[in-house]
């Protein structure tokens, strides 16, 4: 018989070149295959059995209710549709982007507590690690199950990350186990330690602040920042020894966000250095005819503003003292303000005239100080009236600053300030502000964005310039809303002075946001099982 090499090399180089050796039949390429196929026989019948494999450990219970049936083929679909081709040249079409679809219903199906199926594991595995901002949806979504599964694939790694994934369910331990946390705590990874961090905070805040401080002086600069800005979530006055005490660390940034969360307690000592130092520089002149603030700022950054957090050099382009003095304005409480100015209200104080281009300084370091502070009151008086210029309040010069403070007011509050905007000023500025409005949009802000849409339809423009506000509310409008927006669907006729093609564009699209609105109500009525 020949050897099982001298096979391979007769098959390589040909039977011609290299013959089979005498007893192989004629040497020709049939003989060559026969051969090689008693050889192999033969090779197997003399195999021994290998060790066997320790068996998989079984996969973890899942105790939460299972998905109604109509929900699951929901889920299939969603799961299929998700990398669907993006349409030819751009255009969308009327039907419903279920990749967008996917994470709402993520949301909703952990809002009921269900659990995934297991037969959809697979799939929602892969649509977390294509999309990162699924992940925390889907991973809470697949629950002990779905991270059972991510440690026999490689490509699923990212679900094991920072969640413990060497051994049992993959989960941290429960923040009441204080002999868990503190063994994880000491030996977890760093990404594990700021998990458990955030868990422990989140149950108990001063046991959260105990844990990092029994750490504190042995942890490195930048894991110090990271552990200190989860102090953001229950910050409160017990948290101020801890805090004054960081501000004497040796790295900046640490000492920087320390100060900035001293500041964010309005009855600090830090707060109360910065209110004293904010008032020897912002004054009421009444020699002037008319009340006027006036401004003296800095003309040192001393040992002691340092020390709380007052960042010396300013950035390119900004004089030395106007960026001391919106440091001090910013951290000091707002509640020093109205004694300060014969005790008027927040919106007296904004309106009263700033002498020598102070102004715009002035209520700038205001509108950070309300928002960093949470002061619905400030942020009202400084957003002013929606129906102002679209960029401008009485203290705000961008719109960004008038979504961040918007995002101090209730959700109410909020929306109904966007909708008076958006019926001053169109769609055109709004798409930062209604970002910051809560889901689904009420009433009066979805028929204002519904209301302007239509305008917009009307006067001929394309819709794709309202393309980002159209996204939007295919996510954030009420499903109630479908029936106002069916008589849109029409191709309506168009101005003379109308963009070529629009009219069918804005059927085409507004067919897709009512068959969108339908889709995401038909989602949670499948979920509630009254489908």
């Amino acid at each position: 018989m020949n050897a099982w090499e001298d096979l391979v090399t007769s098959a390589l180089l040909g039977t011609d070149r290299k013959p089979l050796a005498p007893g192989g039949g004629d040497g020709g390429p049939v003989a060559l295959l026969d051969a090689a196929a008693v050889h192999t026989v033969r090779r197997r019948a003399g195999l021994r059995p290998g060790a066997a494999a320790a068996p998989l450990e079984m996969a973890p219970e899942d105790a939460r209710p299972v998905l109604p049936a109509a929900a699951r083929r929901r889920l299939g679909q969603l799961l299929a549709g998700r990398a669907a081709p993006a349409p030819a040249g751009g255009r969308r079409g009327a039907a419903p982007d279920l990749a967008e679809l996917l994470p709402q219903w993520l949301a909703a199906a952990n809002e009921r507590g269900c659990r995934a199926p297991a037969a959809a594991l697979p799939a929602l595995l892969d649509a977390a690690r294509a999309r990162t901002d699924l992940r925390p949806q889907a991973l809470a979504f697949a629950g002990p199950r779905g991270l059972w599964l991510a440690r026999l694939n490689p490509e699923w790694k990212f679900a094991l990350r920072g969640t413990g994934g060497g051994g049992g369910a993959g989960a941290l331990p429960d923040p009441a186990d204080a002999e868990a946390v503190r063994a994880l705590w000491e030996e977890g990874l760093f990404a594990e330690r700021v998990a458990l961090l955030a868990a422990v905070r989140a149950e108990d805040p001063a046991r959260g602040r105990e844990l990092l401080a029994s750490t504190w002086v042995a942890e490195r600069a930048e894991d110090r920042l990271m552990f200190l800005d989860s102090l953001r979530a229950g910050l409160g006055p017990a948290d101020e020894e801890f805090l004054e005490a960081a501000l004497s660390d040796r790295s900046r940034n640490v000492r920087a966000t320390a100060a900035e969360l001293l500041s964010a307690l309005p009855a600090s000592a830090l707060a109360g250095r910065m209110a004293g130092r904010a008032a020897s520089c912002v004054s009421l002149d009444r020699t002037r005819g008319a009340e006027t603030i006036v401004v003296e700022a800095p003309h040192e950054c001393d040992a002691g503003m340092r020390h709380d957090g007052v960042v010396p050099n300013p950035p390119t382009g900004r004089g030395e003292r106007s960026w001391w003095l919106g440091q001090l304005v910013e951290a000091a409480p707002l509640g020093c303000w109205p004694d300060r100015f014969g005790g008027r209200s927040p919106e007296e104080i904004v309106a009263l005239p700033v002498a020598d281009d102070w102004q715009a300084e002035l209520h700038a370091a205001w509108c950070r100080a309300a928002v960093r502070q949470r002061n619905a009151a400030w942020s009202r008086a400084l957003l002013g009236s929606p129906a102002a210029p679209q960029a401008t309040g009485p203290g705000t010069s961008s719109l960004a600053e008038r979504a961040q403070l918007l995002s101090t007011l209730g959700a109410e509050e909020r929306a109904g300030w966007v909708a008076s905007f958006i019926a001053a000023h169109g769609l055109s500025e709004a798409f930062q502000l209604l970002g910051v409005c809560a889901v689904p949009w009420a009433e009066p802000l979805g028929r204002a964005v519904v209301d302007a849409l239509d305008i917009a339809r009307d006067a001929g423009s394309y819709p794709w310039s309202f393309s980002g506000v159209m996204g939007l509310a295919e996510r954030c409008l009420a499903p109630d809303a479908a029936p106002q927006l069916a008589a849109l669907t029409t191709v309506s006729a168009e101005p003379e002075d109308a963009s070529p093609g629009a009219a069918g564009y804005w059927s085409e699209a507004f067919q897709r946001l009512v068959s969108t609105l339908e889709l995401r109500a038909a989602m949670h009525a499948e979920l509630t099982g009254a489908s």
